[in-house]
């Protein structure tokens, strides 16, 4: 296979709050900057909490079935706001970082924060988790720019992402491909990542799996903003494609292997051997780069794959009912590791698959391989046919082969999932003839015009698409296919019918400001109505309780959220929004539902790459002065600071 997903990144973060009735629609603004001089590190910024997609998988055993867990996932650091700390102005813009900030490695560490993510996943990235179901959307489209793809990990708990091993064990998931057409991949795979992406090891690295650090795989990605947590940036060039992405001095290397990768047109399973036992930092020729150094680097970068298209099994998997695997529907999918002994800690020999698919158990072809007999999974015997055959210096065994994958998988490997379309090869490897005047075997590999796959006619023909990974289950070979469908996690319980608003911001959002003594009164009332949001009418007033979030009531000064500092007023005391976060809202030029979602309900956008420029005029007949903005009048942004 080729690179996996270029570093696409969208050009919008919401944020969420409640101001106070007396705001009305004017907002202060207010810079600062706190920097820690002389420290080289990959900061977390501070103006909105991260906030993980929850996530449901089940682990299984022959004797007890099934066994939910609730997890969560993360997006990848690289699709992240990467800004100046505490102000709005951006480190990495399109495809450049910005030559003041980021002059070099240091200085950019410096200045520059990766910020963190709520409603983004959906409203952004196009990430939808709900119970054990993820959909991923192909092109999501906001107020202020538009996302392609996302690459989303598998959590353990918020700071450290779940480690797989899986020799002795089978993987299974449900797939739908059918809204993948010809240069799109929706990919489900493992890579030897760092379990806490990569903090331990590197002192740089603050964010951590929490904020999706440390990615590596089998083709030492350069598209990686930070790697080891420090800025990319030393002989960072802008793709020449891919207006969002660019590549640096370095690359991210690691054991890959592709349980899945695939649209409505084909699929292929891959494993990918790397001489390096961990993510590893290269540079020049261990990095393998194209074209002339491809196989010289740490890594195999064609893998040992399995494609019954590219086999010579044209009719197995395709969008309709006439054949073996029908892609236009859902399929199970079944990835076991078997070992030499059949323990867990005995020698990772082969991977194997099969599918079920409308009450059917539908298993690999058995295909013959270049003269070297016939095979239906991955073995030694079959990677060995397989280059003999089509003589492409596949060179997974010489990188390590089985071996090395029996070595990532004895340590554990995390659980990736994407969806992308290709700037290098327009997904040709996958779904069509690679390269694209061959006529050697292997070079057929799907149905789809040796001209189909450009991302700007993709992008564009087909932003609607989507892949749903759902159903996840691993446990002991066998187990995951005895009991159907995990079960479900329990709904959230039902909002009170006699909490005015459905909820204690709602109730206390319809409180009078005045009188305060009967505001102060009605706020008890919404206390005492609204028992399901952990509030009593005795603790509005406490000087120790918190309900932690933004435009809550905060006793303790530390209580709130990020992006939001405990603001004292008479008797009672409220999370506001800090001049920073103010700073960015003015700065991402709200519309006037824009500003009307950020009073009622919180919700704030900011551009990705780029926030828009302010259009300043003083206007002399206001005290103190102001600025304009370019937003709806109503929303002149003043400067004096709040109080």
């Amino acid at each position: 296979s080729i690179a996996r997903p270029p570093a696409r990144l969208s050009r919008a973060l919401p944020f969420t709050g409640r101001p106070p009735p007396s705001w009305a629609m004017k907002v202060a603004l207010r810079a600062a900057l706190i920097l820690t001089p002389g420290i080289v590190c990959q900061k977390i910024g501070t103006l909105k909490d991260e906030r993980h997609p929850g996530f449901a998988i089940q682990q299984c055993t022959n004797s007890h079935g099934c066994t939910t867990q609730q997890k969560s996932v993360v997006i990848d650091a690289n699709w992240r706001w990467t800004h100046e700390a505490g102000q709005s102005t951006n480190c990495f813009s399109g495809n450049h970082w910005d030559p003041k900030l980021c002059p070099d490695p240091t200085t950019c560490s410096q200045n520059c924060v990766i910020e963190g993510a709520n409603e983004e996943y959906m409203q952004t990235y196009g990430v939808k988790a709900s119970g054990s179901s993820l959909e991923l959307g192909f092109v999501t489209k906001a107020q202020y720019g538009t996302n392609v793809g996302s690459r989303t990990y598998l959590l353990e708990q918020d700071d450290a992402y779940k480690v797989f091993k899986l020799k002795n064990r089978e993987f299974t998931f449900d797939v739908d491909v059918s809204h993948l057409p010809c240069g799109l991949n929706g990919a489900l795979y493992f890579v030897k990542m760092d379990p806490d992406g990569g903090m331990s090891k590197y002192s740089g690295n603050e964010a951590g799996a929490r904020f999706g650090t440390g990615y590596c795989d089998a083709q030492c990605p350069h598209d990686l903003k930070f790697i080891n947590g420090e800025p990319n940036l030393l002989g960072w060039n802008p793709s020449p494609t891919d207006p969002n992405s660019g590549f640096g001095k370095y690359g991210s290397c690691c054991s890959e292997m592709d349980i899945w990768e695939a649209n409505s047109i084909s699929t292929a399973y891959t494993a990918h051997a790397c001489s390096v036992k961990e993510q590893t930092r290269c540079s020049g020729t261990s990095c393998g780069d194209n074209p002339n150094h491809r196989f010289d680097g740490v890594c195999d970068k064609n893998g040992c794959d399995f494609q019954t298209y590219r086999l010579g099994n044209t009719t197995f998997f395709g969008p309709d009912a006439s054949f073996a695997l029908d892609s236009s529907k859902p399929m199970s999918v079944v990835t076991q590791f078997v070992t030499a002994d059949g323990t867990d800690t005995g020698q990772l020999t082969e991977i194997r698959r099969f599918y079920k698919q409308g009450g059917k158990t539908i298993e690999t072809p058995t295909i013959p391989v270049g003269g070297k007999g016939s095979f239906d999974s991955l073995t030694k015997g079959y990677c060995e046919a397989e280059v003999a055959a089509f003589k492409d210096h596949t060179n997974f065994l010489a990188k390590g082969g089985f071996e090395s994958m029996d070595a990532a998988m004895s340590d554990g490997m995390v659980l990736v999932m994407s969806l992308w379309d290709d700037h290098e090869a327009d997904m040709l490897w996958l779904d069509s003839t690679y390269p694209s005047h061959g006529s050697v075997p292997g070079a057929k590999r799907g149905s789809c015009d040796k001209a189909s796959g450009d991302p700007k006619v993709v992008e564009k023909q087909h932003a609607d698409a989507f892949v749903k990974f759902s159903n996840i289950r691993f446990g002991e070979i066998g187990s995951t296919t005895a009991g159907g469908a995990p079960t479900p996690p329990p709904p959230p319980s039902p909002t009170p019918s006699d909490c005015p608003g459905g909820s204690l911001a709602a109730c206390i959002s319809a409180c009078p400001s005045n009188p305060q003594s009967v505001y102060t009164a009605c706020v008890t009332e919404c206390g005492a109505r609204c028992q399901h949001a952990l509030v009593s009418p005795r603790i509005v007033t406490t000087e120790h309780w918190c309900e932690s979030r933004a435009w809550g009531w905060c006793g303790a000064g530390d209580c709130c959220p990020a992006g939001f500092s405990c603001t004292r007023r008479s008797k009672l005391a409220q999370c506001t929004p800090t001049p920073a976060l103010l700073e960015a809202f003015a700065h991402s030029m709200p519309s006037k539902a824009a500003i009307e979602a950020f009073i009622a309900n919180g919700t704030t956008i900011f551009a990705r790459f780029g926030l828009p420029m302010f259009t300043q005029a003083t206007d002399a007949s206001l005290t103190p002065p102001v600025v304009k903005v370019a937003m709806p009048t109503s929303a002149i942004v003043n400067k004096a600071a709040f109080n």
